[in-house]
């Protein structure tokens, strides 16, 4: 069996020129594949590769991606960016011209104000974010991270695989019981149809043979339970089937465990007879329970 699960977990670490990082990814169910990806600064060219290589591994799942980075002490210096400063300047300017225009008075702005906005001072990581050889290295721990989540979905898949294959074994267990119970039942029908028929029609009166014969048909066509317990043995065999199959299954297994419902309601429907009634009921708690672990399956 080789299901695959939508649930799991892998992180990977490493470290090069003075930066260490660790990628980190988590999975649960999703509609579809939905990937979330948060980078530091200076590595957004990760993003496009990221999701090619996700979108290529995995058909389903919410998948959040993040990578975290420390730099060593020592490796970075700080720097000044000309365009920002030239830009921070110039909106000072702008700022205090508005002001006095207006009739206000604004206090003077000192080096630190300007060197404290955003950008006018940069950090430059000598082995850091913005160094090549880093980003290569921090891209190289994507195809791990991958396998590691491949890895974890994998061994969430058998464990689910195990429990549908049981439940499938309990509905087919059901259905036999089923199936036998019903052929007791008719088997000793007869006779109680036949006198259900004859108080229907009119106690006392005498009774045609063919009308009579044509109301058991119709009473015996309502009550048979051969059609449904059929389709349940298919619905079995084709779930069997999809826990063999590889790649994803967790769309068909969903439409087959709501197949697997609506017979087991039309039984329940069709029962006339508690006993009946009570595989019925049991086998929808199975077909429920069933439906829960498919909703975790890619």
């Amino acid at each position: 069996m080789v299901l695959m699960s939508m649930t799991g977990f892998a992180d990977r670490a490493g470290e090069s020129g003075g930066v260490s990082w660790v990628w980190e990814v988590r999975s649960v169910n999703g509609r579809g594949l939905d990937l979330r990806i948060r980078l530091p600064e200076g590595m957004e060219s990760l993003e496009a590769p990221l999701r090619a290589a996700f979108g290529k591994a995995f058909a389903r799942g919410s998948l959040t991606v993040g990578l975290r980075m420390t730099r060593g002490q020592g490796d970075s210096a700080q720097r000044l960016n000309p365009a920002a400063l030239a830009a921070a300047v110039a909106a000072a300017q702008a700022a205090g011209t508005a002001a006095r225009d207006a009739g206000l008075e604004l206090a003077p702005m000192t080096a630190g104000d300007l060197l404290g906005l955003r950008g006018v001072l940069e950090t430059d990581q000598g082995g850091g974010a913005g160094n090549a050889a880093a980003l290569e290295a921090v891209a190289a721990g994507i195809a791990p991270l991958i396998e590691g989540l491949r890895a974890a979905r994998q061994a969430e898949g058998a464990a689910l695989a195990a429990a549908l294959a049981g439940q499938i074994d309990r509905v087919a267990d059901l259905a036999a019981r089923a199936r036998a119970t019903a052929e007791a039942r008719a088997a000793r029908a007869g006779e109680l149809l036949r006198s259900r028929v004859e108080a229907l029609l009119g106690a006392g009166a005498p009774v045609e043979e063919a009308r009579l014969a044509q109301e058991l048909a119709l009473i015996a066509v309502k009550a048979d339970l051969t059609e449904e317990l059929d389709r349940l043995e298919g619905h079995v065999a084709a779930a069997r089937q999809l826990l063999a199959e590889t790649g994803p299954v967790g769309r068909k297994f969903d439409f087959l465990t709501q197949e697997f419902n609506r017979e087991a309601n039309t039984l329940c429907s069709k029962a006339q007879a508690g006993d009946l009634t009570a595989i019925g009921l049991e086998m929808k708690v199975v077909i429920d329970q069933m439906r829960e672990q498919v909703q975790n399956v890619e």
